[in-house]
């Protein structure tokens, strides 16, 4: 993956170290900024008067602009240089968020969340890359790459619970300035630690990134609209018709075009078509949960937000430590083994999760099966990147990359959007606990239907070789 760079201009493994610390607390910053407003929600809604319909668009102008961009972000990275795509990036994402810190009305906060989103498509694919440009060796590659699969796994909840805690003490705007002087550090460190990679000159597909990032914004807003406006209103089916519309030619342009955004063979890989149906499904459960449940947490339990994000610490810390033992597990029962069974245990803790009543309190009725939820996604996060980044050759690995992470991220939005959506048509008016037995009932469902793709597409044998050099290092 990393022949078409150059090596790292960090000559000791210390330096090395600094650079490998430096490119994944980006990639943390980037991977909980979807989620970290989330225990916020109430206090933005009342310090900026947001009405209920909005407010759900704190979290999708982020998703959306994200998630349909980062195919992009990977070409441009290719193109320009993998430090300089990052550098740029970041830079995006920080006055973006420093806009959103200040903003002093939803218009502008909703504009600063879509920036962020940009910046955050520009610099994300560049990680991975850049993960492996520190590496003077393959086993060094998966050493990275473990520690990429558990920063990116963690970084959603870790989010919540720092989100939590700036909420709680300073204030929401603080959930989104904290990336800043981080933002700052990072981008004047980069550039002194990992040299530039050979920009690639190509032509850049310009309406391969339109449709491609239309059609999600417009599948996406489907689901937010059937929510809102019942699934047979004038926006709801337009807007389905429309993200039809818009994939068919994304598709027939990659087919057409000399040099296409997304090369389409990447897709020919049967395991990798699989693992990325996987993700996307898994990912999208897993931050419904996250989304359904700190409204649990704030409204019926009546925790406050540094509570309800420290209600999160049990859920990443086994995540953490359940990822350490995954790369064994993959050498020796193959990569569908554990995303079947990774996935099943992600929908009986959606299980557990429906029975929730009013009278229930966090222990045993949430505790338990987040724990189980855990392990789930654990199981399901490492192999599913394993698989979707093995073999991909290095003139593609900034795309591959991008892909990666843009099926994270829109997998994620269509998830919240899908389970909201069946949550708010089930939900009695004043009765929150009402709408949760169907929607959770609705992401088990889901989560079988990732275990029986992951069992029937998924090769078992193919990623033993990748696993072993990760046990090696994780």
């Amino acid at each position: 993956m990393a022949s078409s760079i150059r090596e790292s201009i960090a000559p000791t493994t210390g330096r090395r170290a600094l650079a490998l610390f430096t490119i994944l607390t980006a990639q943390f910053m980037l991977s909980m900024d979807l989620l970290i407003v989330v225990v916020a929600l109430p206090r933005i809604q009342e310090d900026l008067g947001f009405n209920p319909a909005s407010l759900t668009w704190v979290l999708n102008a982020f998703g959306l602009a994200f998630g349909g961009l980062l195919l992009l972000g990977g070409r441009l990275g290719d193109m320009i240089g993998q430090v300089r795509s990052f550098r740029l990036g970041l830079a995006v994402f920080v006055l973006a968020s420093f806009l959103g810190g200040l903003a002093p009305s939803p218009a502008i906060l909703l504009v600063a969340r879509v920036l962020q989103g940009m910046g955050a498509a520009l610099a994300g694919p560049s990680v991975l890359a850049l993960v492996m440009l520190t590496a003077r060796n393959e086993t060094e590659q998966a050493r990275g790459m473990s520690l990429f699969i558990a920063v990116s796994t963690i970084g959603a909840s870790a989010g919540m619970i720092l989100g939590g805690a700036l909420t709680e003490f300073l204030s929401w705007r603080w959930s989104l300035l904290i990336n800043v002087p981080v933002g700052i550090l990072v981008i004047s460190a980069i550039g002194r630690l990992v040299a530039e990679t050979h920009p690639k000159q190509a032509r850049l597909d310009v309406l391969g990134a339109v449709t491609a990032t239309l059609g999600s914004v417009a599948l996406v807003y489907g689901f937010i609209s059937a929510a809102e406006n019942g699934w047979a209103s004038l926006s709801t089916i337009p807007s389905f018709a429309a993200a039809l519309f818009l994939f068919i030619a994304f598709v027939r342009t990659e087919q057409r075009h000399r040099e296409p955004l997304l090369d389409l063979n990447l897709l020919g890989d049967r395991s990798r078509l699989g693992g990325l149906a996987v993700m996307a499904l898994v990912v999208g459960v897993h931050f419904a949960v996250l989304f359904m449940l700190v409204q649990y947490f704030q409204r019926v339990l009546g925790y406050s937000p540094l509570v309800a994000g420290l209600a999160y610490m049990p859920l990443t810390a086994t995540v953490f430590i359940i990822s350490q033992f995954v790369p064994p597990l993959i050498a020796r029962f193959g990569s569908h083994v554990l995303l079947t069974t990774g996935s099943i245990l992600v929908a009986i803790s959606l299980i557990g999760l429906a029975l929730l009543t009013e009278g229930d309190g966090y222990f045993p009725a949430i505790l338990f099966p987040l724990l189980i939820h855990a392990v789930g996604i654990a199981l399901v996060f490492a192999p599913g990147t394993v698989t979707i980044m093995h073999g991909v050759p290095g003139e593609h690995a900034g795309a591959a990359s991008g892909l990666l992470q843009m099926d994270q991220q829109i997998g994620g939005a269509l998830g919240i959007a899908v389970i909201t959506s069946i949550y708010a048509l089930a939900a009695a008016p004043g009765d929150f606990v009402s709408g949760l037995a169907p929607a959770f009932g609705a992401g088990a469902a889901i989560a079988l239907v990732a275990a029986v793709i992951a069992w029937a597409s998924v090769q078992g044998g193919d990623h033993g070789e990748r696993a072993d050099r990760i046990d090696d290092q994780a």
